[in-house]
């Protein structure tokens, strides 16, 4: 299969689901806070970091790491959802939010490439 088709099924799949995980996760809070883009990215990090450390095939990383990973995370929206919140005077949150998702993200890349390596040691 073309590695352009892997990447849009990967996404067919991604996008929807991000879509109803921010919808799910948002609900539960009471919060300007953006939980639900937070939750997705640091997750599609974490993932992403585990499929980048296993010896996956070009096809794989097309699909799962490319296309779904790329379509299940969302730097726009949370630029935008940062930006939204420095304007409507929420500026606390607006830099927490620009700080945990880079931390965060940062951190699951780097639990989801352990794992894999503690998967390969095993």
């Amino acid at each position: 299969m073309p590695t352009v088709l892997l990447v849009a099924l990967g996404a067919a799949v991604g996008a929807p689901l991000r879509y109803l995980a921010d919808r799910m996760v948002q609900a539960r809070h009471d919060s300007v806070f953006p939980w639900g883009t937070f939750t997705v990215n640091v997750t599609g990090s974490g993932l992403l970091g585990l499929l980048a450390a296993l010896p996956a095939g070009h096809g794989v990383m097309a699909l799962a790491g490319t296309g779904f990973c790329g379509a299940l995370t969302t730097y726009s929206t949370f630029g935008y959802e940062t930006l939204r919140l420095a304007e409507d005077g929420a500026r606390t949150y607006a830099l927490l939010n620009a700080v945990a998702s880079v931390v965060a993200g940062l951190g699951a890349a780097y639990c989801g490439m352990a794992l894999a390596q503690a998967f390969e040691t095993s």
